[in-house]
């Protein structure tokens, strides 16, 4: 539900999370640019205006009340006083309705009270904000505590610095037959199930439908996955116009990690069948390892050619990897590693490897 990016530094931010901040929060692209103290709206796609060296504090939004439209696009004058401005990323219960978002409806709220009673009046609240001061040049952050701050920026939510991390049902599974056209070079981080339970419906082909509660615990694969990656398994889905990709908790090695999964917007009648499983019915494997026979005639001279490619520009099954989020950790030379997704440090037994997760 939204993410508030603070740069005041001269530094860059990385185009990879901008990129990712965009597709999670597609709905509209607020900046208060903190050099002039001036206010430019845009489109979430338009994320490449943020890979600049000038400060800024930018608001991606995710809409879960009012309209997509720039009149719900942060940030919000509060009240009648059009130099105090509010950025917001969380949900308020009770304000919102289909045409006004939430955070717009508590920026006038604010409006109306005293300007030093606004901290304990937003930190009752379990979400993060930020209040801009177009006249004092100034801003100031709420419930700092709950930022996540990695290379001079805050974010407000982590999950645009994670790695992809892609639950898959269905015949993207491991070894099922569009695994090797689309997560063959994805790390397998391992078999696992939805936290809650879901109905898994196989009509042919299976498909999930987003109903929290109902069915089973679904059992799936999870990958770790590039942009690129994600960007192709979007396209085999449909995403958002046909299946519709959600983050939702998965347990997998004996821990919960969020991942994204995607839910066919089909309906379910009391008399559908639901799957905790989908078993495809014939092996690819051996059918993969028919496609990977070298075809040539050995009677035929073939020259080895140096394409400039080591073993060392890829992946490898010793890769590290943080135990808490499986993201790459960087190694300190002193047999410590350093996770900068979830901030996490561990000792040279701690880590994980892809060997290690498939056993």
């Amino acid at each position: 539900m939204c993410v508030i990016i603070i740069k005041q530094k001269d530094n860059m931010m990385s185009e990879d999370i901008a990129k990712t901040s965009s597709k999670i929060n597609p709905d509209g692209l607020g900046i208060v640019w903190l050099d002039t103290f001036k206010v430019t709206y845009h489109n979430s796609d338009e994320y490449k205006i943020l890979l600049t060296n000038r400060p800024f504090i930018a608001h991606f939004r995710y809409a879960t009340k009012g309209a997509v439209n720039l009149e719900n696009t942060h940030p919000f004058v509060c009240g009648k006083n059009k130099d105090e401005l509010l950025m917001h990323n969380g949900t308020i219960q009770g304000l919102g309705n289909n045409n006004v978002c939430d955070s717009k409806q508590l920026a006038i709220q604010l409006g109306s009270i005293k300007r030093k009673a606004w901290r304990s009046k937003l930190e009752t609240y379990e979400s993060r904000f930020v209040s801009i001061n177009l006249r004092t040049r100034s801003f100031q952050i709420y419930n700092r505590n709950l930022y996540t701050y990695r290379d001079g920026i805050w974010y407000s939510k982590a999950n645009v610095l994670q790695d992809n991390l892609v639950a898959v049902y269905g015949t993207l599974k491991k070894g099922y037959s569009n695994y090797y056209s689309y997560l063959d070079k994805a790390t397998h981080i391992g078999t696992g199930f939805t936290k809650d339970k879901y109905p898994l419906i196989v009509n042919g082909l299976p498909y999930l439908v987003n109903k929290k509660g109902v069915g089973h615990n679904v059992d799936v694969d999870v990958f770790k996955v590039s942009d690129v990656q994600m960007d192709k398994l979007d396209a085999l889905e449909g995403h958002p116009q046909w299946y519709r990709r959600v983050q939702i908790p998965i347990v997998v090695n004996d821990k919960t990690i969020s991942c994204w999964v995607y839910f066919n917007p089909k309906e379910i009648s009391s008399n559908t069948q639901l799957h905790k499983s989908f078993e495809q019915p014939h092996s690819y494997d051996n059918y993969r390892s028919y496609l990977d026979e070298p075809s040539f005639d050995a009677s035929e001279s073939h020259q080895a050619i140096d394409i400039g490619w080591s073993d060392d520009s890829f992946p490898t099954e010793d890769t590290p990897m943080c135990g808490e989020c499986f993201s790459d950790v960087e190694h300190d030379l002193f047999q410590n590693y350093y996770c900068s997704s979830c901030g996490n440090w561990f000792r040279e037994n701690e880590v994980l490897n892809s060997r290690q997760l498939h056993v």
